[in-house]
């Protein structure tokens, strides 16, 4: 019995490790730039996600910027538009990136990374995953077994092969209107979603996040606990994080639909990027310059474009 609770217990810790690498490593630290942090913190991270079968650092931070420029638009890849089957694994099982990704335009500060360089496999996602999915999460697992023995390695595997899905489900339920309700007018289909909100690390108020893609807060509300701000906070508190961009409540207010009906969606969402953004560029200059190649779109997506 006392084995049993070990292990569900483990199971149970390792799921979180997967869950918080990608929402506060992969998602609001490599892709949006939210947060500051060492490499050793930015590493722990990414381990995490890529034994949570995420793939490739700078294969998904790819994705996942072009999601925001996409958003629920044919170019989107992992758009619910597309049918089930194209957004649950259709769109990762493609051989290389579609015409209209460049991850060098669009990843630049991560090609600055050798180890980022060398998990991407020039582009070539069939190596790339193969790599990441079975080289390391898979048998790197399988390493532990004379250590720990095969009981731990099948948990550990058991919690990635599970939290895989927590992010194929967020890409689908957040972005159909009918299922959660919106309280910025933003120019896609994203909704907060509040059992995604507490069962997928603060990811499900996905509305607030498409208002504020640079912010490292998603949830607003008192009622919108968000899990990997609180973590963000606390690693801030510590001095592992240095630089924590967030958005005030007011700030927010601005794009509330109730309170700025008058005003164009456009118009709301560049307020919003321009928002977001602000405290990063007046204090981090340094990081907004090794950003500078970028799009200036995808800058502000990351958190580092200049304020409109």
């Amino acid at each position: 019995m006392l084995e049993l609770l070990g292990l569900v217990s483990l199971f149970v810790i390792l799921f979180v490790w997967h869950g918080m690498s990608v929402a506060v490593g992969y998602h609001r630290g490599l892709s949006h730039r939210s947060f500051t942090c060492n490499k050793l913190v930015e590493y722990f991270f990414v381990l995490g996600a890529i034994l949570g079968f995420q793939g490739s650092p700078i294969w998904w931070t790819t994705i996942h910027r072009s999601h925001h420029k996409f958003s629920d638009q044919p170019l989107d890849s992992h758009s619910p538009k597309h049918g089930f089957r194209f957004w649950d694994y259709g769109w990762f099982l493609k051989p290389n990136y579609p015409a209209h990704m460049d991850p060098h335009t669009q990843c630049p500060d991560l090609f600055k990374d050798p180890i980022y360089r060398f998990l991407e496999q020039d582009g070539d996602w069939v190596r790339a995953q193969w790599l990441t999915f079975f080289g390391i999460a898979v048998l790197g697992r399988a390493a532990l077994i004379p250590i720990f023995g095969w009981k731990v390695a099948l948990v550990g595997l058991l919690a990635g092969v599970t939290f895989f899905q927590l992010p194929l489900i967020l890409n689908y339920v957040c972005h159909i209107p009918k299922l959660g309700y919106r309280t910025y007018a933003t120019t896609d289909d994203s909704v907060n979603v509040w059992w995604l909100g507490l069962f997928a690390f603060g990811e499900g108020w996905h509305n607030n996040h498409h208002a504020f893609p640079a912010a490292a807060r998603a949830g607003v509300q008192p009622h919108e606990f968000d899990l990997s701000w609180e973590l963000l906070r606390l690693l801030k508190a510590c001095g592992l994080v240095q630089r924590l961009n967030d958005v005030t409540p007011a700030q927010l207010a601005r794009l509330d639909n109730r309170q700025n009906a008058e005003t164009p969606v456009v118009e709301k969402v560049n307020a919003a990027a321009s928002i977001s953004t602000i405290a990063i560029v007046k204090g981090d200059a340094l990081h907004a310059e090794e950003n500078s190649s970028m799009p200036e779109n995808d800058r502000v997506l990351t958190g580092t474009g200049s304020p409109r």
